[in-house]
């Protein structure tokens, strides 16, 4: 029996399943089994990019799975080289056709890339592109404060989702405050960690609060970015970490294991070192 998954309601009246599935590197005909295998598990919502090289694996991989079409939420993302306006609305065309999509429930602008200084042009265009039927719902990634504010000041609108990285080691309060002020969801990509912050999943403290729900660290840290009001988007090509990564919502966490966790952040947590 697949995880009957909550959702969360953004801003424009989308709804949307609290968890999705993260598919960056998940490309060629493995990619394609390990999103079908994300699919059949439960997920409803695969996060690609137009970096990601694997559009179109992502839209054969829904073709595939016998799921209609309307059962799945796709979110793209537009890089920075296309941010002029002449060539983000091309760039987004494109993009669907690589997918073999006549529309992306969310695109985003994938970094504002403040030294070109044309992110107020692509969000512009993703305006447009909404309004001609090719998006359903617009957001950014890696969007700060003061970059939130001028679309809104420049534009009159502002996204429903802000992706950004967001891990115990590494909490951007001060962006999910200005998420949380303009209503925006935070959508964390890299939930777990990565190579870079793998002794994420050994912490002590995160095993000490998973041993009291006999649940893996990998699920505490999803719970804690759920109760965070947070959107995870966890990447797995195994189905058994596929399913556990879903196995989150038949426990809750303290308001002093939440507290606990919060703590761990580090001033060099950024997994990039940013």
């Amino acid at each position: 029996m697949k995880t009957k998954i909550p959702s969360y309601t953004l801003s424009d009246g989308l709804t949307v399943p609290v968890v999705g599935f993260g598919t960056d590197k998940l490309k060629g005909a493995k990619g394609l089994a390990s999103i079908k295998q994300a699919l059949s598990n439960g997920y409803r919502f695969l996060d690609t990019a137009y970096n990601y090289e694997n559009e179109a694996t992502v839209g054969k991989a829904v073709r595939e799975s016998g799921l209609h079409r309307s059962e799945v939420l796709i979110s793209s993302k537009l890089p920075e080289r296309y941010h002029a306006y002449d060539l983000a609305v091309p760039a987004i065309q494109e993009s669907l056709y690589r997918a073999g999509l006549d529309y992306y429930d969310l695109y985003l602008i994938h970094w504002p890339d403040p030294g070109q200084d044309k992110y107020v042009e692509a969000w512009q265009a993703l305006i447009d592109a909404q309004k001609f039927g090719l998006i359903r719902s617009i957001g950014v990634s890696n969007f700060h404060p003061e970059q939130l504010e001028r679309l809104k000041k420049e534009t009159g609108v502002i996204p429903v989702i802000n992706q950004i990285q967001t891990h115990p080691y590494y909490i951007q309060d001060k962006l999910i405050e200005a998420d949380q002020k303009h209503g925006i969801l935070t959508q964390s990509w890299s939930p777990l960690g990565n190579r870079m912050a793998d002794d994420l999943l050994e912490n002590k403290t995160i095993k000490e609060i998973a041993d009291n729900y006999s649940k893996s660290l990998g699920q505490t840290i999803l719970r804690w970015q759920v109760q965070s009001g947070f959107m995870p988007i966890p990447r797995s090509s195994s189905s058994s970490h596929q399913k556990e990564n879903l196995d989150i919502f038949d426990f809750e966490l303290t308001d002093n294991e939440m507290h606990r966790i919060d703590h761990l952040a580090k001033p060099n947590g950024d997994i990039y070192g940013g």
